[in-house]
């Protein structure tokens, strides 16, 4: 692998880490209610006037902590797909686990309201727990089913259709329930799909830090298996990798991640698709002990960078997150992609 190091390893990281603190605090500030840096530093310092105290802490400051955490755990499992199945175009949802959540939250919202004859979205609490519980619940099912799967296939690619074929199965099943329900149950489950990262409140952020900081953890220790990957099968068990193995536990933490976001923040398109491309052209490395953590401060980045235009002033509320995923994610990859191929052709 021919790398090309920059010439200052340390200033990318040094203003990926700056961007990340300034972005962070510009969610804390910018909004439909704009608020004074002075307020800030006050509300920061323990003071302030009670209702930005309010608006930051309650509100913002728990949204901005979750598009980073979605970010982080995005990024890093759209890493490992695009590095096991070695396809610059794989990400989080290849496998068929967002449509597994989004069948969870289908049955949940638009079955239970169809057999209740009452609108999921009237219901005290099932608005979010009961959503965040059914997405998890159906992303987990078709991540165990992808795990029993792979045992039985011996082709990366035929992993990848069985997943692109359990996905059109959950969104035929997801289309039939929109059908006969109720057109409540259907707005709610509508408004799910866009994705927000202001669903989680302050008692579940623990949750989703915790899960995605483990996840975290575990992608980094699998980054020699992943680096012995790249340089092909037959030559990773030559030096000892067990192949199916190291696949199982790729596609387990990848899914686990996945599942975990989707839960609580809906599917979030782009972000794992887009940063892996981002990270390896600031860094010019396929090192996955380089990749992982850039993949994760650059994810944070993004998605709070999403965050706040979705938030900017003069919007009527807040802009679906994955429109402004989309907008911004879509033109990285175009762009990454006439980037690599110029680079290939020297």
């Amino acid at each position: 692998m021919n790398e090309r190091k920059p010439k200052r390893p340390w200033l990318p990281t040094l203003l990926i880490l700056l961007g990340g603190v300034l972005l962070f605090v510009l969610n804390l500030v910018v909004g439909s209610v704009g608020i004074p840096l002075s307020e800030f530093w006050d509300v920061i310092m323990g003071s302030g006037d009670e209702t930005y105290r309010t608006i930051i802490l309650e509100y913002r400051l728990p949204q901005a902590i979750t598009a980073l955490l979605a970010g982080i755990g995005l990024s890093i499992s759209g890493l490992l797909m695009q590095t096991l199945f070695r396809n610059p175009l794989a990400d989080p949802s290849i496998l068929g686990i967002s449509s597994g959540a989004s069948l969870g939250v289908a049955i949940v919202v638009l079955l239970t309201g169809k057999l209740s004859g009452m609108a999921v979205s009237a219901m005290p609490g099932w608005s979010t727990i009961g959503v965040t519980i059914a997405a998890f619940a159906g992303a987990f099912l078709v991540l165990l089913l992808i795990l029993a799967l792979s045992s039985r296939l011996k082709s990366m690619v035929s992993l990848i259709l069985v997943g692109i074929m359990i996905a059109y199965i959950a969104g035929s099943v997801t289309d039939v329930l929109k059908f006969f329900s109720q057109k409540e149950d259907v707005h709610t489950f509508v408004i799910w799909g866009f994705g927000s990262f202001s669903n989680v409140g302050k008692a579940q952020l623990l949750y989703l830090a915790n899960t995605i900081a483990v996840g975290t953890i575990m992608a980094f220790l699998l980054s020699k298996s992943l680096n012995l990957l790249l340089l092909g099968d037959r030559y990773a068990e030559n030096l000892g990798l067990n192949i199916r193995h190291a696949s199982l536990l790729t596609i387990l933490v990848s899914g686990f991640l996945m599942a975990v976001i989707t839960a609580f923040c809906g599917p979030i398109a782009f972000i794992g698709l887009a940063v892996p491309h981002l990270a390896r052209f600031t860094y010019h490395t396929s090192n996955h002990f380089v990749l992982t953590p850039a993949t994760a401060v650059i994810g944070m980045d993004l998605a709070l960078l999403c965050n706040l235009i979705a938030r900017l002033p003069g919007f009527d509320g807040n802009l679906p997150i994955n429109s402004v995923t989309a907008l911004i994610g879509a033109p990285i990859v175009i762009y990454v992609i006439f980037h690599r191929q110029k680079v290939l052709s020297k």
